[in-house]
């Protein structure tokens, strides 16, 4: 499960890299860091919380383009997929 999150994390990093928009990059670098966060906690994420950042990248989604709206994408079916193992609270 780990695997997941950390595959998402390096899809949402390649995405802030190759995003024009520096609101898009803003916000997959955000959910890369917390992604980081939680790959290094002991804890897996809290459901909502991670829900929360789903939905900031589907929007983020809607703004970028190309090789980035591509690496996004992977990287909300990725984590998506580790949501669905994930107890809510």
């Amino acid at each position: 499960m780990t695997e997941q999150l950390k595959q998402a994390h390096d899809d949402l990093e390649a995405a802030a890299k190759s995003a024009a928009d520096n609101d898009v990059r803003s916000d997959l670098r955000e959910a890369a860091d917390a992604f980081d966060d939680y790959l290094n906690s002991e804890q897996d994420p809290d459901y909502a919380v991670l829900d929360a950042h789903l939905n900031t990248l589907r929007q983020a989604r809607e703004r970028a383009s190309g090789d980035t709206k591509a690496r996004l994408e992977n990287a909300l079916e990725t984590t998506e997929s580790y949501r669905t193992d994930l107890e809510q609270a």
